[in-house]
């Protein structure tokens, strides 16, 4: 199995693919300089084996990395965040 996440900005959101095919994504826009997540979808047969987290902490991973901060809207980012305080510095005021 391999795992890959991909920023595609023509769609507005991070991909997740596993042997290149899209099992998942969660969607974000831009929004007063901050990126809002509104969405995470994982395909019925991938739910509950990690891969949201997996989606996340990718897609989190890099929003650190060019420096910019997020608004979790989406149930599933925000429990992703609380679970894992490493990631609340991303939270904007």
């Amino acid at each position: 199995m391999a795992l890959e996440v991909v920023d595609n900005p023509a769609r507005s959101r991070y991909e997740l693919r596993d042997d290149g095919h899209l099992v998942g994504f969660t969607e974000y826009h831009e929004r007063d300089g901050v990126l809002v997540f509104p969405h995470t979808v994982i395909t019925e047969p991938k739910r509950n084996a990690g891969y949201g987290s997996t989606l996340v902490q990718a897609a989190l991973d890099d929003v650190r990395a060019r420096g910019r901060q997020i608004v979790a809207e989406c149930p599933f980012v925000k429990r992703f965040v609380a679970e894992h305080p490493d990631y609340a510095d991303l939270l904007a005021p």
